[in-house]
């Protein structure tokens, strides 16, 4: 992989680094943590596959964990109060949409544009990590792509009656991943991963996932363009 050619030795235990660390695995074990929450609230909107839901819920939260022990690992104490920032608008609309009953909305947010995020970011991060956080993040993306796979079913067994509220979803949350990336492009950087790479590998999972549900290729580029026109 040429990032990993041209990426310099990481020293893992740098002042640098461990600053940097504290606020992207913050943002990992908060991720995961809401990301929890996020799929119990589906459990009671779905309560036809309400076993299958809190099954998720509680994979995220043993991924909560894993990133914790990562965390540990370093001697870095997580800036949770950063990550609670760094997904407040993300987890406001989510909250939003639930209580008003937009499962739609709620499956764009958690089970779309949140998995491919982080399907995104591990696999950028997982060349680079260092060898503990590494295992944990290879068995962590597996479980992602789980996740993913039960918003594209749903969403597209339900298509047509869903398409205009996922475009609207679209519209109104995938900008907000933009401003995300770029809260965090230099520390992102000084653990190895490059802004470029992320938004690349992001795009291709997002769009992959809306193909899956049934868009067009004029209506995927159509969907992506809210989201680069942020960049």
């Amino acid at each position: 992989m040429p990032q990993l050619e041209l990426s310099p030795v990481i020293d893992f235990h740098s002042d640098t680094y461990k600053d940097a660390y504290s606020r992207i695995n913050a943002i990992v074990i908060e991720g995961e943590q809401q990301a929890s929450a996020n799929y119990i609230k589906l459990a009671e909107l779905l309560p036809e596959h309400k076993d299958e839901l809190l099954d998720l819920a509680k994979m995220e939260s043993r991924h909560q964990k894993g990133f914790q022990s990562c965390g540990r690992n370093l001697q870095v104490t997580p800036d949770m109060d950063f990550a609670r920032q760094f997904f407040s608008d993300l987890h406001r609309n989510f909250q939003l949409a639930a209580a008003e009953g937009r499962v739609v909305t709620c499956l764009v947010i958690q089970a779309l544009i949140i998995e491919c995020f982080a399907i995104a970011a591990y696999n950028i991060y997982i060349p680079v990590a260092d060898p503990f956080a590494r295992k944990i993040t290879e068995g962590v993306v597996k479980d992602e792509y789980m996740h993913l796979n039960f918003g594209e079913k749903w969403l597209k067994a339900n298509f047509e009656a869903a398409k205009a509220e996922i475009e609207q979803a679209n519209r109104e949350n995938l900008p907000l991943v933009w401003r995300m990336l770029n809260q965090v492009e230099d520390d992102a950087r000084t653990l190895g991963m490059e802004k470029d790479a992320l938004i690349e590998d992001f795009m291709i999972a997002y769009g992959e996932a809306l193909s899956n549900i049934g868009f067009n290729t004029r209506e995927l580029m159509r969907l992506s363009a809210y989201g680069l026109a942020a960049a």
